[in-house]
């Protein structure tokens, strides 16, 4: 290893990234993304618990930004629109990272392991919506079927704005998504 380098974490991300974009994930390994990045398999250790993890090590982040969203609508709002409104800040906040979205969306979609583990950070996400409208003093089913419904609409428009060929604006893509689940539910 040469000298001292920062961000060892994006450069490991970085590295994971290109070799499972070039190789494939399941013919990647630790070792392998270490030694691109310039780093030992106990530093990638240090920022990730597999290599799978490097896919999925925002989702954390994103709950929380999602959460904090919620939490933050005002008190006269609609679950619903607490939701879209949260949606939409997360959207914001993922909308310069287009290209790293398309990379690691097409990895998932190549392998059923990750395609589950996508999922169940999906339902993670629900339910940490739904907990955070019920500390708003929404009641059950209401703060369930918001927070799963506005789960499904954040996964249609991300596919959506990942795979449009025009740069389209994601929480534009989120607010069209969820005009269309309103047009669906009001039988328009």
């Amino acid at each position: 290893m040469g000298r001292w380098e920062p961000n060892a974490r994006g450069r490991l991300e970085q590295a994971a990234m290109e070799l499972y974009t070039e190789r494939g994930f399941e013919q990647t390994t630790v070792a392998e993304i270490a030694k691109r990045a310039g780093l030992t398999e106990r530093t990638f250790f240090r920022h990730f618990a597999d290599k799978r993890e490097v896919l999925f090590s925002g989702s954390r982040t994103l709950q929380q930004h999602l959460e904090d969203a919620v939490a933050g609508a005002p008190d006269a709002t609609a679950p619903i629109d607490a939701i879209a409104g949260a949606l939409e800040a997360a959207a914001a906040l993922l909308q310069e990272r287009r290209d790293r979205a398309r990379q690691r969306q097409a990895i998932i979609a190549a392998h059923a392991e990750l395609r589950e583990r996508e999922l169940i950070k999906l339902a993670r996400l629900a339910a940490a919506l739904a907990d955070a409208l019920r500390r708003r003093g929404v009641t059950d089913p209401a703060a369930d079927l918001a927070a799963e419904a506005g789960i499904a609409v954040f996964r249609i428009a991300f596919e959506r704005w990942v795979s449009a060929s025009a740069q389209s604006d994601f929480p534009q893509v989120i607010r069209e998504s969820l005009e269309e689940l309103k047009a669906v539910t009001a039988g328009r």
